[in-house]
């Protein structure tokens, strides 16, 4: 069996006002979610539980200040592995000190195929 990606979503999610990098995390993970459907899982009568790899990437400009875990435990299903890189986008409100936090996310699924 080798492992075969046969899924990849991305999403985007931002935190307009409080600099909350796990929060925009969480919301571009879900957005992702919210693009697929795992019709073909059920099609080829996969347990996603237990047989679905999924491998979360997420950007953003603070990678340190996103809650992996927090992440990963929002996942529904599968064997769940979060990296946290840098990318996405800050842009300053110099006016009142904000930040809105733009982070990006990438979810790929694999499954073991011959």
């Amino acid at each position: 069996m080798t492992r075969r990606r046969v899924i990849l979503e991305l999403g985007t999610g931002n935190d307009l006002h409080g600099g909350d990098y796990t929060k925009a995390a969480l919301r571009a993970v879900q957005d992702a979610l919210h693009h697929s459907s795992l019709t073909l899982l059920r099609t080829l009568k996969v347990d996603p539980r237990t047989a679905m790899h999924v491998d979360v990437t997420i950007g953003v400009q603070k990678p340190e200040r996103v809650d992996a875990d927090a992440v990963k435990a929002s996942l529904p299903h599968g064997i769940v592995t979060v990296r946290v890189v840098k990318g996405g986008l800050d842009v300053p409100d110099e006016e009142i000190g904000d930040v809105a936090v733009i982070a990006s996310a990438g979810i790929a699924v694999s499954l073991d195929l011959p």
